[in-house]
């Protein structure tokens, strides 16, 4: 009898370690690593080099066992418009383009379904001029974190929901858009024509940068809180190891503003800027994969402290006040955003841009322009939206204990 007992226990355990499903440091590794690679050279869109990430994506949608979703299979193909210089977008300067989402479904036969997305394309060579660094056109821009790490964090939590063994309270449809650098363009067209009823949907959550979480602040962004009533009330509920930063706003410069714009409540989540974006020295040997792995798990909790809910009610948000067309002239950093003041905290320094110029450092943290005080980025905006070309002007910045002046001319 105890030794039948004994099989029988071990033979449970055995069957749990098989079909228990469990978010993979290795596996997400081992994707960004090949996303990021140099043979894809930066996953520009239309790219040769993106087409190759495509059909990597599928493959791993095929074998995790998600239904094909898109027009094609797994693949959702377009077409769009757009310009070969940033800051001109006249009719004479634009030129079609072609992207190809990548959609996978699995289907649990639930009333709703949540959306999970990423977008994985990135600057490809930086000829869209879309780089940081002044020297970067025909440089590999690898975008380890923007967003191999949201394309693999994808990828990781479609095997982990099509191999879990509990019954699962929603569909899910896992889709890795292309074009978000030249416009949020692979999610606008598949929110235009979707492959599911939109009305379906109970909500998306959108990663975008997901790789640099820091071990010592261990700060989490999470925006749309507010595009549900039930976000902040789950998210003050949970225990965790992160620092949460919350923002209401529903648009912002990522794929979950697509489906806001179409009534669906989003969460997006993002680990901070940081002196790399958009650089091609943004690579996989500085990422953090075990701190992706505790994000992808956060994230399965906040799903699951919705299933006993009924659909997310959608609520519609203040936008926030980008400001770019006020803006004449830039500073040239990479603003901390998880920092909380006072100050503009300075991660990141473009060389040869204004701030690079008066001296500023990585680590700063700028408190006053012009006499005027900085405790927050509104001021920041606020300030910057004042100057025009050629003014200079004394900016203070607190370095360690010591504060400095320095004059910065745009």
């Amino acid at each position: 009898m105890k030794k039948s007992l004994l099989l029988i226990v071990l033979s449970a355990l055995l069957s749990l370690s098989v079909f228990a499903q469990d978010i993979s440091v290795d596996r997400l590794k081992k994707d960004v690593t090949y996303l990021a690679s140099d043979k894809l050279k930066g996953r520009g869109t239309s790219s040769k080099g993106e087409q190759k990430a495509a059909k990597y994506i599928a493959s791993e949608f095929k074998k995790a066992g998600l239904q094909p979703k898109g027009t094609d299979g797994y693949y959702y193909p377009f077409t769009f418009k757009s310009s070969t210089n940033p800051h001109d977008t006249s009719t004479a300067n634009l030129k079609e383009r072609k992207g190809k989402n990548v959609v996978g479904y699995l289907d649990n036969g639930a009333k709703y379904t949540v959306v999970i997305g990423a977008h994985y394309d990135h600057l490809g060579l930086g000829h869209d001029r879309n780089s940081t660094d002044a020297n970067g056109k025909g440089k590999i821009h690898n975008g380890a974190d923007d967003n191999a790490s949201g394309t693999a964090g994808v990828m990781e939590l479609a095997r982990y929901y099509a191999g879990n063994n509990r019954k699962e309270a929603f569909n899910f449809l896992f889709i890795c858009f292309s074009g978000e650098e030249l416009g949020l363009m692979g999610s606008k067209k598949f929110c235009e024509k979707p492959t599911i009823d939109l009305s379906t949907i109970n909500y998306m959550i959108n990663m975008d940068m997901v790789g640099r979480l820091n071990d010592s602040t261990k700060a989490l962004m999470i925006y749309g809180v507010g595009t549900a009533p039930d976000w902040i009330p789950i998210i003050s509920s949970m225990r965790t190891i992160f620092r949460i930063k919350t923002d209401s706003a529903g648009v912002g410069p990522s794929d979950q503003t697509s489906f806001y714009l179409k009534n669906v409540p989003v969460l997006h989540f993002f680990t901070g800027q940081h002196s790399d974006y958009h650089k091609p020295s943004d690579d996989v040997d500085k990422l953090n994969f075990e701190g992706e792995k505790a994000i992808l798990e956060y994230i399965t909790l906040v799903i699951e402290k919705t299933e006993s809910l009924d659909k997310l009610q959608f609520l519609q948000t203040r936008n926030p006040d980008m400001g770019k067309p006020r803006y004449k002239v830039t500073m040239g950093i990479m603003p901390d955003y998880a920092f909380e003041g006072p100050g503009v905290k300075i991660d990141g320094v473009t060389d040869d841009r204004p701030a690079a110029k008066a001296g500023m450092q990585q680590g700063d943290v700028l408190i006053e322009m012009d006499g005027n005080p900085v405790n927050n980025m509104k001021d920041y905006m606020a300030e910057l939206g004042k100057r025009l070309k050629g003014d200079t002007i004394p900016v203070k910045v607190k370095r360690g204990n010591e504060v400095i002046t320095l004059n910065v001319t745009f």
